[in-house]
């Protein structure tokens, strides 16, 4: 097991209709670099996962609730997608605030296919550049984002993919971001 993560709390935000392989490959990713992944959520007990947003695809435990958690106990932030997912996520406001605190703190965060839905919710994407699943392109050149279509798009703390087709650069990429802003934050005394 790799262990450059270790000691890194990563939070992944999620909801009932998570994209199940969204949340799942990533998670696996980041636990096997060392770090300690968390689901937080905006329900206790469990959340339903999908595939291709259709098909139910299990559940997964959640560690905690958005509402009682705090930017400043995390290192990173994973934002995976399906389409229902992060329509429930933009409509809470906790979710909205946990994610925008995120953005501003310069931490880690991490976007997969629908997930940046609950970046532009959040106002977070003017002037980002960044990448999703095609259908949500439009919402997000209307919020000031300049979309791009590739594999992977990293823009300072942020890394976006835009689908599943993309998990396995998208999941190289998540744990090379951690793993370099924890370099980053040394090398200025433990600063963001």
């Amino acid at each position: 097991m790799a262990t450059e993560l270790n000691g890194k709390r990563v939070a992944i935000l999620a909801a009932d209709g998570v994209e199940r392989v969204e949340l799942e490959q990533p998670r696996q990713a980041l636990d096997e670099a060392g770090a300690r992944t968390e689901l937080l959520s905006l329900h206790d007990g469990v959340i339903q996962a999908r595939s291709n947003d259709l098909d139910a695809a299990g559940t997964f435990d959640v560690d905690g609730l958005v509402r009682f958690a705090s930017a400043s106990d995390y290192d990173a932030l994973l934002l995976p997608g399906g389409t229902v997912n992060p329509d429930k996520l933009r409509m809470d406001p906790a979710a909205i605030g946990f994610v925008r605190d995120f953005m501003a703190s310069g931490k880690p965060v991490a976007s997969i296919c629908h997930g940046p839905w609950t970046l532009l919710e959040a106002g977070v994407v003017a002037g980002r550049t960044l990448t999703s699943f095609p259908s949500i392109r439009t919402d997000l050149r209307n919020a000031g984002a300049q979309v791009v279509d590739e594999e992977v798009v990293r823009d300072g703390n942020l890394v976006t993919s835009r689908s599943p087709e993309d998990l396995a650069a998208f999941c190289t990429a998540v744990v090379e971001l951690v793993a370099q802003a924890d370099s980053s934050a040394a090398a200025a005394g433990g600063r963001p």
